[in-house]
């Protein structure tokens, strides 16, 4: 019997440190003014907005800080880093986000009960802005949204903020043209759907991921084939799969194999997991014949 794990390489992720920045910077000025004009134009949509770009200001910052601390090298009792902390800070925005839904619709429900005066033309203005800056911050993350999650999770998220400013400037016209004021906070409880559709997702697959879940993209049942139609593999057992952070996916297994192996099997072993399941981090125990695991799901 002998234990095998592939040596591999932790390549370091592409730098987005740049845009991050500009990213927060910009969103951050830009909650300022939602807030400042969402109090002067009495515009709950506006400050539901407001609410929504602050939560995601602060998702960028954690993401950042996360991805950050995903690169520190394994040391001391920490033997696998600091990736997890991706994972963590994915339920982490997942609750702040919920927060922010609660505040949100706490000012939507006090403005159906007393309706005020809302100032169209000013909402309309200050959530074009908003089109713009989101727009433009997705577009920071476009490209790497293909090789990192994380990357993806920023530029997807900015694009749905764009929609929701989107949707505010299409109530400050309606406002403006028929002066129909319950819009307003019609329209922060449409963002509210919005955020909550969003949030439950990321809450859910996040948790999942803390539970050392099989990652979603991931399909269990075709690598436990694909391991089967190797050649030498009689059978297997213990097969686990689980995210070691949002953009890396390890996995262990028990091959049956009575003949043996040889490094050519081992290399493309690692080279076919990776490309067609994206695991990057696999660990085998080979056997000669197959022993008692105790276990009673996998095997």
């Amino acid at each position: 019997m002998a234990h095998v794990h592939h040596a591999h390489e932790h390549q370091a992720p592409n730098s987005y440190s740049k845009a991050f920045s500009i990213g927060i910077g910009l969103n951050i000025a830009f909650v300022a003014v939602e807030v400042f004009y969402g109090l002067m134009a009495n515009s709950s949509a506006l400050l539901a907005d407001a609410g929504h770009n602050a939560s995601d200001v602060l998702s960028l910052i954690f993401a950042w800080i996360a991805t950050r601390l995903a690169t520190i090298k394994p040391k001391g009792k920490y033997t696998y880093g600091l990736r997890k902390t991706t994972i963590l800070v994915s339920i982490l925005n997942a609750v702040l986000l919920f927060g922010a839904v609660f505040a949100i619709a706490w000012d939507a429900f006090e403005k159906f009960e007393n309706p005020e005066p809302v100032a169209g033309k000013q909402i309309m203005i200050v959530a074009t802005i908003g089109v713009v800056i989101n727009t433009l911050t997705a577009l920071l993350f476009m490209k790497g949204q293909k090789d990192d999650l994380n990357i993806k999770g920023a530029f997807l998220h900015m694009m749905a903020d764009a929609g929701v400013s989107l949707g505010v400037v299409i109530a400050g016209l309606v406002i403006s043209l028929t002066g129909i004021l319950w819009i307003d906070p019609m329209m922060s409880f449409l963002i509210i759907i919005v955020i909550i559709w969003g949030t439950w997702q990321l809450f859910t697959d996040s948790l999942d991921l803390a539970l050392d879940a099989v990652p979603k993209q991931v399909d269990v049942e075709k690598v436990h084939k694909y391991l089967l139609s190797l050649d030498g593999v009689e059978n297997l057992h213990d097969l686990h799969i689980w995210a070691m952070s949002t953009t890396q996916i390890a996995l262990t297994a028990h091959l049956i194999m009575p003949n043996g192996y040889d490094d050519d099997f081992l290399t493309r072993l690692q080279h076919d997991l990776k490309h067609k399941f994206n695991i990057g981090h696999t660990t085998f125990q080979i056997e000669s014949e197959a022993l008692g695991s105790g276990c009673e799901n996998n095997c």
